[in-house]
């Protein structure tokens, strides 16, 4: 996957562990792929749109 289809976490420039996504790959196969963004040739994994949902939901509660 080109790096250009990746979309990085918009907390990231906070200087924390981040994540991209690739929502066009989402959009076209139904399911989510998710990278660490400090490792962008290192494995990649793939969710569900709840589990996805599920994450992000995980993520906004734990930054408040």
């Amino acid at each position: 996957m080109r790096s250009s289809q990746w979309v990085r976490s918009s907390y990231s420039d906070n200087g924390g562990d981040c994540v991209e996504w690739a929502p066009a790959q989402a959009a076209a196969t139904g399911f989510v792929p998710v990278r660490d963004s400090k490792c962008p040739t290192g494995p990649v994994l793939t969710l569900s749109p709840r589990a996805w949902s599920g994450l992000v939901a995980l993520a906004r509660k734990e930054h408040m």
